[in-house]
């Protein structure tokens, strides 16, 4: 009974934690969504709904996929 007790008490030590990573997750995800439907990409949207990654795959994609200010297409020119 203890047991039960202790990981009560463990759970509502971390439910702030728990919740601004479930925030956190819901935020990029939406975002990098929403672009990969934007620009038809289809594999990519499927992966981010699919994988949970606390963020990183959103991340990932949104910087992969950024667009590009003209100081930096006029580099690439």
């Amino acid at each position: 009974m203890d047991e039960i007790q202790s990981l009560q008490e463990v759970y509502t030590q971390y439910m702030p934690v728990i919740v601004l990573l479930i925030i956190w997750e819901a935020v990029w995800k939406l975002i990098a969504m929403w672009k990969a439907a934007r620009n038809n990409h289809l594999i990519w949207f499927i992966c981010l709904a699919i994988l949970n990654t606390v963020g990183i795959l959103p991340i990932i994609y949104l910087l992969i996929h950024r667009k590009k200010s003209g100081a930096e297409r006029l580099k690439h020119v």
